[in-house]
């Protein structure tokens, strides 16, 4: 069997998959498996380069509809755009999250809010949507994979509110893995650790603000708290996504799996 047969014609819905992303590079890999991919970002001029850019290579395999995942109606109408094109969704990557944090005693409720919103409600806006829509309980199957972080298992200094979604997002996992075990539908959660993105960049200039230091600093102060010694690449994430996705991980459902170069020790 090639690779391009692993998820021939599978329905995929990612959330921020527009850019050059973790959901950018998890809808090429999927695209390249043979899938059927929804693409959805709520950066809507990116989002269109995005799909024109997929299109070029993958023409009637890729449609796009922009969503605010923090926006229920937003959420619901992703959801029913993805099943009134391609008729059912067999895998949904919840991607969308945000960076955000400070001094602990000086952020403000509508951050804190927004985080929290963005990282971890969303996705049980969007899991819920996907169970009660796309066909995986009727099916006895189907793929829940929630993009999570090294964050969501200890601490990250001046990072609490982004820390507390994401400890969020893999407790949820693990509730609705166990929950829909017996379903056929595996629910999983990717850690990343240091991923160069664009999130990445921003991250470093923050952190550069508070620490009165150049970015580059910040980066080499980061490299040198991963074992293997650099960040890991969207495309690296994107390959457990499309790992998790495969039949061959069928008996793998309500996990935490880092991809971090070392940096989380379980």
């Amino acid at each position: 069997m090639t690779g391009h047969h692993l998820l021939q014609d599978k329905v995929v819905v990612i959330t921020a998959a527009a850019g050059t992303g973790i959901g950018g590079a998890t809808a090429r890999r999927c695209l390249e498996e043979g899938a059927r991919v929804v693409l959805s970002d709520q950066h809507h001029r990116r989002l269109a380069a995005t799909r024109a850019e997929l299109a070029q290579a993958h023409a009637d395999r890729v449609h796009s509809q922009p969503c605010d995942v923090t926006d229920e109606a937003q959420v619901q109408a992703l959801i029913e755009a993805a099943v009134a094109h391609f008729g059912r969704i067999d895998v949904l990557v919840n991607n969308a999250g945000r960076s955000g944090g400070g001094v602990t005693a000086q952020i403000a409720d509508d951050l804190w809010y927004d985080v929290i919103d963005t990282n971890l409600n969303s996705v049980f806006l969007v899991t819920r949507a996907v169970l009660n829509a796309g066909g995986m309980l009727e099916r006895g199957a189907g793929r829940i994979i929630n993009v999570a972080s090294t964050g969501g298992k200890q601490g990250v200094v001046l990072g609490a509110p982004y820390s507390a979604s994401k400890h969020g997002v893999i407790g949820f996992t693990k509730a609705l893995g166990l929950e829909l075990a017996p379903t056929g539908v595996t629910v999983n959660a990717v850690c990343p650790g240091y991923v160069e993105t664009p999130m990445a960049q921003k991250v470093r200039e923050g952190y550069a603000r508070v620490w009165d230091v150049t970015p580059d600093e910040v980066l080499r102060k980061f490299q040198a708290k991963i074992p293997l010694g650099r960040y890991s690449s969207p495309e690296e994430v994107a390959a457990l996504v499309g790992y998790l996705v495969q039949p061959a991980a069928a008996p793998v459902t309500a996990q935490a799996i880092n991809v971090c170069g070392g940096l989380g020790n379980y």
